[in-house]
């Protein structure tokens, strides 16, 4: 099944991306989208302040809105 990935979609890093100072199982929010592979991804603080904005392709990271409709379809 292939996931849409659209904005506003929370997401977490399934890798490292030392260019940016994220590792993985940071958590963020797509904020914009580029091509069907391409996004911004922002990152923020407990206090709702950006600490870094990372363009991402899908393969960095996973989708809790799309991961978890694949999960609930497998149910």
């Amino acid at each position: 099944m292939h996931s849409i990935i659209g904005q506003h979609d929370v997401v977490a890093l399934t890798e490292d991306l030392p260019q940016n100072g994220l590792v993985r199982g940071q958590v963020g929010t797509v904020v914009e989208q580029y091509s069907p592979d391409a996004f911004e991804v922002e990152f923020v603080d407990n206090s709702g302040h950006t600490y870094a904005s990372s363009h991402c392709t899908a393969g960095n990271f996973w989708s809790f809105n799309t991961g978890l409709d694949e999960w609930l379809d497998e149910q």
